[in-house]
């Protein structure tokens, strides 16, 4: 029932805001305390200066410091939108972020704007359309979002920038760690988007040029970074953001290892040479 009333009550609050005219299901960790907490944080950030999008970024993502890394949010039986403020993972928080800034860039101050906004990231095309929807791989999610403007690949006009081909399909070769997976049609899905990612070419910063002082001066505070696998048939294993700390890029990401949000100890260079399952960065900036 709890589900339903959620539903109904979106629905009705998109239909008041022109976003949507079909029902939507979302589901909420908690309704009462999420719906809240965005509110809160788009009001503070509407009154927030900043010099770009990026800085804003990073303002909004040092409200969630300290909150619990959970993996698997997003999963359940039922694809649906889902918020979930108190419980991220490294890319949901970089997707909870960038859609709150988004909002607020947009002089929207309602969750429901977030919500859509979640969407629209989140999913091919800005509308979600159940599992195979969702932008899995982050080579898709930038190329979807890329050519719907609401990201930019920033990594292509940086300095040092070298280029790797993948031919990704991770989730198909790995099948058995998806459940969603066992439908054969998700599967199928999944698959042919995969078909898309053959010889994949894409930029990135290599680790050992991050020291680089003319890379360092072209980061931003707030610019997400994507953190380049050295897998074969994987493109990115990590998200995060970057952040100045006495002017070194530091790294403000959800931390498996210790278990919530924060900014490294190390900047971003040293972060990178400890966790050698990371040969180098993307840097993505929500279009101006």
């Amino acid at each position: 029932m709890k589900k339903i009333v959620t539903s109904i009550f979106f629905a009705c609050l998109l239909s008041a805001t022109g976003h949507a005219s079909s029902l939507r299901d979302v589901r909420f960790h908690d309704i009462t305390n999420d719906t809240t907490h965005i509110n809160e944080i788009l009001d503070n950030a509407s009154s927030i200066k900043y010099d770009n999008l990026s800085n804003l970024c990073g303002t909004i993502a040092r409200e969630f410091i300290g909150k619990p890394y959970v993996a698997h949010t997003l999963e359940d039986s039922v694809e649906m939108i889902t918020v979930n403020i108190d419980q991220l993972d490294c890319t949901t928080f970089v997707e909870t972020v960038l859609a709150l800034a988004y909002t607020v860039n947009e002089r929207r101050s309602s969750w429901h704007d977030f919500v859509f906004n979640l969407e629209r990231i989140r999913y091919r095309g800005g509308q979600l359309n159940g599992y195979g929807s969702r932008l899995h791989y982050i080579c898709d999610w930038m190329a979807d979002n890329t050519y719907r403007g609401n990201l930019e690949d920033a990594t292509k006009n940086m300095p040092k920038v070298f280029y790797v081909t993948r031919s990704i399909d991770f989730m198909s070769t790995h099948r058995d760690r998806y459940p969603a997976l066992k439908d054969s049609a998700e599967f199928e899905r999944i698959k042919n988007t995969e078909i898309g990612y053959r010889n994949h070419r894409f930029p990135y910063i290599k680790t050992n040029d991050l020291g680089n002082k003319t890379v360092k001066a072209a980061l931003r505070d707030g610019d997400a970074i994507a953190f380049v696998s050295n897998l074969k048939d994987l493109d990115v294993t990590h998200m995060g953001f970057i952040v100045m700390v006495d002017g070194e890029p530091h790294v403000l990401h959800a931390s498996s290892s210790h278990g919530k949000v924060e900014i490294t100890e190390q900047p971003l260079q040293e972060f990178m040479k400890k966790n050698r399952q990371f040969i180098g960065i993307r840097v993505i900036r929500l279009k101006e």
